[in-house]
């Protein structure tokens, strides 16, 4: 199998200014995903695509095989993931004048995953047979128990209802959250579904532990915090 790893990374962060860049653990955000995914030995390239170009400066000088300038159109606020992943994947294949079999795309935010993590999701969908992989992990709140949803007059009920009332969240069905950590497709899936969730998606189940998104500068504290423990252990 052929695989490419893209990693994404817009340069106009709101909720923490500069992230992709910002130094965690004596060196940037974006590295701590570029070393992971050297690490894991699966991929014939790893490109890095941004509209910022200290972020593509950042990529190559710590070891990106290819640095892809976003087109601005696919980096607005608005813009949705999958479109700038395709515009990456392709450039890495009209760099190579190579066709290639899997892609994997993982979130510079997102760094407590492990080597290991990347390789079971893509283990899953090669072996599994499945479109694409998400990754996820057991969500911290049940639609079936205590996740609510208030109406037009402000009336209040659940997320879910189910037939029958449960009184305690282990009863509840298993819920996940999207974890923004792994992507996998193969490249027929990348091309035919336009939506990241569809009837073949399968899940890769983390734990918490391994699944914060830096979305904020708690995340982003959090995130340090964990990762200090883990090098002490």
């Amino acid at each position: 199998m052929t695989r490419v790893c893209t990693i994404c990374a817009r340069g106009g962060s709101k909720g923490v200014p500069n992230k992709n860049i910002r130094i965690l653990m004596d060196k940037p955000l974006i590295v701590h995903t570029l070393d992971q995914a050297h690490a894991t030995n699966l991929f014939d390239a790893i490109a890095v695509s941004s509209d910022s170009d200290d972020i593509l400066n950042c990529a190559h000088n710590w070891g990106c095989d290819y640095v892809i300038k976003r087109p601005n159109e696919l980096a607005t606020d608005e813009a949705p993931k999958l479109p700038a992943v395709r515009h990456c994947f392709t450039e890495v294949e009209r760099l190579t004048d190579k066709l290639y079999d899997t892609l994997v795309d993982l979130d510079a935010t997102s760094p407590l995953r492990t080597p290991d993590d990347i390789r079971q999701a893509v283990e899953f969908l090669e072996i599994g047979g499945a479109g694409n992989v998400i990754s996820v992990m057991p969500s911290r709140r049940s639609p079936y128990f205590n996740m609510v949803e208030i109406g037009e007059v402000g009336s209040v009920h659940l997320s879910k209802l189910l037939a029958k009332n449960i009184y305690r969240r282990q009863d509840a069905p298993k819920s996940y959250d999207m974890n923004a950590s792994i992507y996998v497709w193969n490249r027929e899936s990348l091309f035919q579904d336009e939506a990241v969730i569809n009837t073949n998606t399968r899940a890769y189940i983390m734990p918490e532990e391994r699944s914060i998104d830096i979305d904020s500068e708690l995340d982003f504290l959090f995130v340090e915090f964990l990762m200090k423990r883990n090098t002490r252990n």
